[in-house]
């Protein structure tokens, strides 16, 4: 009873975690055309049992959930970019699902009914993206050919190979140009299919020998390339092959030595085929890409001749340093690949479900003929993911896997930290809490091992073989590993095994510390899940079940709940040693008082649950299935069983690890992907992290790490100080150039000043040459329009006349017109009486016609009747398509036939009611010519006032008349306007002739500006050859001196030596002479000497040279580390001075942008005012004939508001055009400055050599 109280009033609050997928690392390279671009930025491509649309900029991944327990295939993206097509295998049938891009969602579900092919090898999209093409795999091998959009097959045919019953289909594609043309390509196919009339035909096959095809690619509307199994290509057209290229000789890339040879034998040579597949082809612009073999990729472009293609570069996957083994990331086979929009970047897959880019913009053209690919944003595990473990103070998660491989990622941002690579296979791995150091157990030792800012180094070893579970407690002063059935705890600090777990007869499959590590819970096969404590060593607690096989198991936050799962296909809730809680996949049975009332099995025996992870919070609980399924269940626990079910992973579940603050759940597949799922509860309570605590952001840095690095800013701030010395120099030497130049700027402005004043002085005299012309021409212009005036009087006089008489013709005619109305009026009256009679006639014989018609077409109905039937039955036999087809046709025909029998009918009926109305119609007509009779009284009323209009009319013609008078006067004072204006535009002409005169000289010196601009570059350019020849021979002379120096060294040294052995002699001999009265003591020392100076000379010179010897090498040494440091700074002071000339050139262009773009500006500048003088409708060729002429015609319209708004609107053009003449002239100068600024030379200074 104190049990249930417990349980049910700690766990009152229930909810269903909802998990989201934020991120899926690793990918599903297996799959045929799995990668694809959508456009510059996002790609796409399958991860787990989603497909990934990846933005690259922004590092988002959007996903497209597959169906369940499917198997993907194939896919396909449209031409338009806008649609997918995945090809699945669900329960051994093929399935097409189609989705849209940017919604994300479902469009389209096809399915094929009657085949009996369990999938679908290849797809692809037309042209058009409306139709979609589909091939089947064994045993049909059949071509489907859809309209997607309304889910129909319109036609279908079986690919077979003419020679080889065996033969497979690898890809199909469409014509880039024609929605009916389709390709096939496989073993000893290749063949040509067009759509016409609902049928696919065979309009062309290979005739040539036989190849095995896999894989194709169009490159026009005519040609196409096919890459084989034997690194060969082959240019089709038509199906035949117009050209074969050979990728490389199979034979020099691999030999392989039959094991069974003796050292007499030869070598036998064999050759594996799948490794020389072309396994992908695309094209682009300029020609294609071809991959084949281990890690290489082919680029072919176009020929002179434009006719074939030529083998340019050869692409391959570089080795990967942070691996043990760098060139065995050369072994990778690229299965498929994908070119941007752009044409910029390819997109590689590998067989090792790697992502490699290459973009064609990095490639050196004359460096080699090879180029490299690098990852796109980083490296996958590319083997089953074995142990997974999460940090408390960093956002990073720790991974390990069956490809020897140790991974740090974060979990916030995804993206890889650490990589390394290790010689033996990682079964397991922890995290310490402070994120600083990883526990992995490898298949021969336990290895503890800090994590550095950029790699892995391991400091601490244990003898622990194979270790499947390790994990620091939460405190992370102590780790537990499994080694065998014992676990084995240590201490974090000083290394100790402080206590050994014993207890498990089977596998511990997993370990896991409580909240506060004063427990541990442990599971594994022998059906036991134990309590221990840490602190004694000892068990306390336990539940066995022997038939079952725990895998997994969680531990709520107060240690008193355990949950377990395992082989049973059961989720177990265990409390002080007791079940009261057994939970099924789908069912679930309740125990109470410690005793199982029931058991339910569950019905799906193909889901096992592997793993399960309890939140910190304790709200949610999540379980994961060898299905790759993550379950969210209802939690705690209730009857009946809920939980949600997210599809992440096409393999089981090897990890589950929830972060410590319960915002992401982290699992591992045997597919190799890790996903980071956004977890929340129901009530959408996410976790809360204090913000104030944040990450933690320490790293650990080796102490020599940390020396280089302090060693190098120390050089660079050297190198900085020099490098300001020289800079400071230097802009005094450009000061004193500039000074130079200003001062001859200044009198170079002088003279061209006085240069204009002559102009000015030329110009006055032709404006009073064009004045005295132009008076002469305005006098010609008043005679030329008096006679214009004239003659417009003449010819109006002559309208009038003609005017009038046509008024007296248009009278004439309406009496005619009167008559010839009253004429027809009779001749309607007989013809009347006559047309009624003859219509009467006429009706009656149509009747007459139609019945006979009508009994004919009774007749044909019945002949058509018995035909249809014939014809039904001859139908029947046929296939079920055309049945279709003609029953619809024949019963539109009979239809059409009954509309048409009632169609006849009916106007048999209406030709009756038409005879019997038109006897009512000539009583009709008779009052018509009544009433005509009264229109013609009518019509005799409308000539009376008509006339009466003639005379309204004369009278309008009078007024019209006087109207005409009026304008002629108003355009005779218009023209009186218009000569004014004509001279106020002669005004307006002459200054923009004085602006255009001020502009041009200024184009004449910016010319100038640019040709000195150019000597300066050259000579610039001169100046740095100098320069570089002047390093070579400093470099040439230093390399002389230093030998020289050494020479000296050794010289000295030799000296020194001598001198030594010298002053040794002389004192050795001198002490002889105290021995000269004996001569056996004189002997015996000459002797000593002979011995000691002739054989024992070597180590008596380093006895006595020994602290001479020291202080040299410590000189030499100190010597070679100055050489190496000033070297370092010559190269750094080179690329710094290579920048700054770059910088100047670059500064360059922008000023001669500059430049255009107020020539551009000026131009524009011209145009408005050309713009202007026709909006003022001003003529060159009219002028005032003097200046006061010129103010008299403004002062007689000072009145005209438009004339006054548009001078002073020119004169603000004049305005603006005086201040951009002026910013001109400073921009002119400031380029002239810049010009004659001198680059800083690439040349150090000598610097002293140590001699001593």
């Amino acid at each position: 009873k104190q049990l249930n109280y417990h349980y049910w009033g700690t766990c009152s609050i229930m909810s269903i975690g909802i998990a989201q997928i934020k991120q899926v690392i690793g990918l599903r390279g297996q799959i045929t055309n799995c990668i694809f671009y959508q456009d510059e930025q996002t790609i796409v491509y399958p991860a787990g049992s989603n497909i990934i649309v990846y933005n690259i900029d922004q590092k988002i991944q959007k996903f497209i959930p597959n169906a369940d327990n499917s198997v993907l295939t194939t896919m396909c993206v449209s031409q338009n970019k806008r649609y997918i097509a995945v090809a699945e295998k669900i329960a051994n049938k093929p399935l097409i699902t189609i989705y849209d891009l940017h919604t994300l969602r479902k469009r389209k579900t096809l399915t094929i009914n009657e085949t009996n092919s369990s999938e679908i090898v290849s797809i692809a999209f037309s042209p058009d993206s409306k139709h979609l093409i589909t091939q089947t795999g064994s045993p049909d091998w059949t071509l489907y050919y859809w309209s997607w959009e309304k889910s129909k097959i319109m036609a279908f045919a079986k690919v077979t190979a003419n020679s080889q019953t065996n033969a497979t289909v690898t890809q199909i594609s469409f014509n880039p140009q024609d929605n009916s043309q389709i390709c096939a390509v496989g073993n000893s196919i290749l063949k040509m299919y067009r759509y016409a009339d609902g049928i696919l035909k065979n309009i062309a096959s290979l005739k040539q020998e036989s190849h095995n095809f896999v894989s194709h690619t169009w490159l026009n509307e005519e040609k196409l390339i096919a890459g084989n199994d034997r690194a060969e290509l082959f240019l089709v057209q038509n199906c035949e092959i117009l050209m074969e290229y050979k990728l490389y000789d199979i034979k020099e890339r691999e030999v392989v030595v039959s094991p069974g040879n003796t050292s007499n034998e030869e070598p036998k040579q064999t050759i594996v085929s799948d490794n020389h597949s072309v396994n992908s082809i695309i094209h682009y612009s300029k020609g294609f890409i071809a991959s084949c073999g281990h890690g290489r990729a082919f680029l072919y472009e176009k020929n002179d001749d434009k006719e074939f293609y030529k083998k340019i570069r050869e692409l391959k996957i570089p080795s990967d340093q942070a691996s043990n083994d760098p060139t065995k990331t050369e072994e990778q086979v690229i299965l498929s690949m994908c070119i941007s929009p752009s044409e910029e970047t390819l997109l590689v897959v590998t067989d090792w479900q790697q992502i490699y880019q290459l973009i064609f913009s990095n490639i050196d053209i004359g460096k080699s003929e090879h180029a490299e690919f690098k990852y796109m944003r980083h490296s996958n595990h590319h083997g089953l993911v074995t142990g997974v473990d999460v940090c408390i103070r960093k956002p990073i998660i720790a991974t390990c896997s069956s490809d020897k491989s140790v991974r740090i990622w974060n979990f916030e941002s995804g993206d890889l930290e650490i990589y390394r690579e290790f010689s033996e296979e990682a079964y397991s791995i922890a995290l310490h809490p402070s994120g600083l150091y990883v526990l992995v157990g490898f298949s021969d030792k336990l290895r503890l091992m800090n994590i550095l800012i950029d790699d892995i180094k391991q400091f601490k070893e244990f003898t622990i073989r194979g270790c499947k579970e390790c994990a620091f407690s939460n405190g992370g002063h102590l780790f537990a590993a499994v080694h065998g059935n014992v676990i084995q705890i240590y201490s974090t600090t000083t290394f100790e095994n402080i206590s050994n777990l014993k207890g498990h007869n089977g596998k511990v499959k997993q370990i896991l510390w409580n909240y506060d590590d004063t427990k541990l819970i442990s599971c594994g096969m022998d059906g036991a899940v134990y309590e221990w404590d840490t602190i004694t060593g000892k068990r306390t607690g336990e539940y066995v079940l022997k038939n079952c096989s725990y895998t997994s198991v969680g531990i709520s936050q107060d240690a008193k709940n355990i949950y377990a799962v395992g082989s049973d296909r059961k989720l177990k809730e265990i409390s002080d040693s007791q079940v009261f809680f057994v939970v099924n996949l789908f069912n679930r049975t309740f125990f109470e008082l410690f005793l199982i009332l029931r058991e339910i099995d569950v019905e799906e025996e193909d889901v096992i649950p592997m793993t399960v992870a309890l939140s910190r919070s304790g709200r949610m609980l999540f379980v994961g299935t060898n299905k790759g399924a993550l379950r969210s269940y209802k939690f705690p626990l209730t009857k009946p069983t809920e939980y949600q079910e997210h599809i992440g992973h096409t393999k089981s579940i090897t990890r589950m690890k929830v972060s410590w603050n319960d915002e992401y759940a982290i699992t591992s597949s045997e597919d190799g992907t890790i996903i980071l799922w956004k977890i929340q509860d129901k009530e959408g309570r996410g976790a809360k992290r204090d913000k104030e605590i944040g990450w933690a952001e320490e790293i650990l840095i080796t102490k020599s790490d940390l020396e280089e690095k302090n060693q190098l800013m120390n050089d660079l701030r050297n190198r900085v100080n020099e490098l300001k010395t020289e800079n400071e120099y230097q802009m005094r030497l450009k000061e004193m150039s500039n000074a130079d130049k200003i001062k001859e700027l200044t009198e170079k402005f002088i003279q061209e000043m006085e240069s204009l004043k002559t102009k000015n002085q030329v110009l006055k005299a032709e404006k009073e040459r064009s004045d005295t012309k132009h008076e002469q021409e305005t006098a010609n212009i008043y005679e030329k329009h008096n006679k214009e005036l004239q003659d417009l009087e003449s010819t109006n006089n002559q309208k009038l006349m003609m005017e009038y008489d046509k008024f007296q013709d248009l009278q004439t005619k309406t009496q005619k017109i009167q008559e010839d109305y009253e004429r027809q009026l009779t001749e309607m009256e007989q013809s009347k009486e006559k047309a009624i009679n003859e219509m009467q006639e006429h009706y009656e014989n149509v009747i007459h016609k139609l019945n006979i018609q009508i009994e004919k077409f009774k007749e044909e109905i019945n002949q058509q009747s018995k035909e249809y039937e014939e014809t039904k039955r001859q139908i029947e036999e046929d296939c079920d398509t055309e049945i279709i087809d003609i029953k619809t046709k024949y019963e539109k025909r009979l239809k059409e036939q009954i509309e048409v029998n009632e169609k006849n009918l009916s106007e048999a009926k209406n030709y009756k009611n038409k005879n019997s109305k038109l006897v009512l119609d000539v009583e009709e007509y008779k009052k018509k010519i009544e009433g005509l009779n009264e229109s013609l009284q009518k019509a005799n009323n409308m000539i009376n006032s008509l006339k009466k209009d003639i005379e309204s009319s004369k009278k309008e013609i009078q007024e019209r008349d006087d109207t005409i008078q009026d304008k002629e006067k108003r355009i005779y004072d218009l023209k009186k306007k218009n000569q004014e204006l004509e001279k106020f535009k002669f005004v307006l002409d002459y200054k923009i002739k004085e602006q255009k005169k001020m502009v041009e000289p200024r184009e004449m010196e910016i010319k100038d500006l640019k040709e000195e601009k150019t000597k300066m570059e050259s000579e610039l350019e001169r100046f740095n050859k100098q320069n570089n020849q002047l390093d070579l021979i400093n470099k040439e002379k230093d390399a002389k001196l230093g030998a020289l120096q050494k020479e000296l060294k050794d010289e000295r040294n030799k000296k020194r030596k001598a001198e030594l052995e010298l002053k040794q002699i002389k004192t050795d001999i001198h002490n002889c002479v105290g021995y000269i009265q004996e001569p056996k003591s004189l002997k015996e020392t000459i002797k000593n000497i002979f011995e000691k100076h002739v054989h024992d000379d070597v180590t008596e010179a380093a006895n006595i040279d020994q602290d001479i010897q020291k202080e040299y090498a410590r000189q030499r040494d100190h010597l070679e580390k100055t050489v190496n440091s000033l070297k370092h700074k010559l190269l750094k002071d080179s690329e710094i001075h290579k920048t700054d000339n770059i910088r100047i050139m670059q500064e360059n262009v922008t000023l001669i942008k500059e430049v255009n773009d107020l020539r551009r500006e000026l131009k524009i500048s011209r145009s408005r005012n050309q713009d202007l003088e026709t909006a003022l409708g001003i003529s060159r060729k009219n002028a005032v004939s003097t200046t006061d002429a010129i103010v008299q015609a403004l002062h007689v319209h000072q009145g005209n508001h438009l004339i006054e708004e548009k001078q002073k609107e020119l004169e603000r053009i004049i305005e603006h055009q005086k201040q951009e003449i002026k910013r001109l002239r400073g921009i002119i100068e400031d380029l002239e400055n810049r010009a004659s600024r001198p680059t800083s030379s690439s040349q150090l200074p000598p610097m002293p050599m140590p001699v001593k």
